[in-house]
């Protein structure tokens, strides 16, 4: 199906209300699925470090094998503003790009659909990834105006249109940037599947997704997707107070990787100096991947050594972890 046929739809998606938007009481917590996970906290201080290098002993750290997949790099581009540090930087981007090469993937291809700007070729020059990324132009895939597919069971909807880029991946490497959310606490690897429903079919600011619920809706993503996800996360200079746009830049000088991305998340998240046991939609997730310490085995760096406390805005200072 063609995304012609949905042209008339983002106007149907918009919605006059923002479910979601408002603290929730966080869910018991749940102990996970059985055994550990992996997740590699690796220290890179400058985007001109060898972020290869870095990237390919983390992935080794997690031990995955992407040898023969069809590998689809999901960055978080969002919108633009030169005076702080809204998207995944271009560096990390080239890197990985080079390093599933290296690692031996039939292809790799780069998807986004941002959530707030339609023309993302444009804002792809202004965060300097067609400059930096090379070929960009023939690998990257516009998400929000892909052809799509329908998917059963999504949220509860009895059928939900997804890009075919993403439903044909093998593999869907969530890059992440490390940032505050004025919503959800942290915006991580597990929020940047947002970019990942066409805006075309279901409206900017992923209207549907505002609707079903901030929470929910990360949760629901990661059950789709999450299976066939890894997550390198941008923490080398993050974002701190009222993310995910108007914050102010935060070095943190990591990056944090893993096949699980609840735990990925919840690493995150304590670097950041934030309780991911506090936080909504970790606990929403909690069946699919491990949010306890004790059931993460930090590969590299240990937290201790990494934390920097990021700047909270006042709804979520409850969340600093002790």
């Amino acid at each position: 199906m063609t995304r012609r046929k949905f042209a008339g739809l983002s106007a149907a998606a918009v919605v006059g209300t923002y479910a979601g938007i408002k603290l929730q009481r966080p869910p018991k917590l749940s102990d996970g699925p059985a055994g550990k996970s992996a997740v590699a906290i690796i220290r890179a201080r400058s985007y001109s470090d060898d972020l290869v290098s870095r990237m390919l002993q983390g992935i080794r750290e997690c031990g995955l094998d992407v040898r023969g997949k069809r590998v689809l790099l999901k960055p978080n581009l969002v919108e633009f503003d030169a005076a702080t540090v809204i998207n995944t930087d271009a560096a990390v981007i080239a890197a990985a790009l080079e390093v599933f090469h290296r690692l031996g993937a039939r292809e790799v291809k780069i998807g986004e659909g941002p959530g707030h700007r339609r023309d993302t070729l444009d804002l792809a020059d202004d965060a300097r990834y067609r400059a930096s990324v090379p070929k960009f132009d023939r690998i990257f895939t516009d998400l929000n105006r892909d052809d799509v597919s329908p998917v059963r069971g999504f949220a509860g909807e009895s059928q939900f249109y997804f890009p075919n880029t993403v439903l044909g991946a093998d593999l869907i490497v969530s890059l992440a940037k490390m940032k505050t959310h004025h919503w959800a606490g942290a915006t991580l690897s597990m929020k940047n599947f947002f970019g990942v429903v066409p805006g075309s079919v279901y409206g900017w600011p992923k209207n549907k997704l505002h609707y079903l619920g901030i929470a929910e809706s990360i949760v629901a993503l990661n059950r789709q997707f999450g299976s066939k996800a890894f997550a390198i996360v941008d923490g080398v200079i993050g974002m701190e107070g009222n993310g995910p746009i108007q914050g102010t830049p935060k070095p943190a000088g990591v990056l944090v990787m893993g096949r699980d991305l609840v735990a990925v998340d919840a690493t995150c998240a304590r670097v950041m100096g934030i309780d991911p046991e506090k936080m909504t939609y970790l606990r929403m997730a909690a069946d699919l991947g491990h949010v306890h310490a004790g059931r993460i085995e930090q590969r590299g760096e240990t937290i201790a050594s990494v934390r920097t406390n990021f700047a909270l805005i006042d709804e979520y200072k409850s969340l600093r972890l002790a």
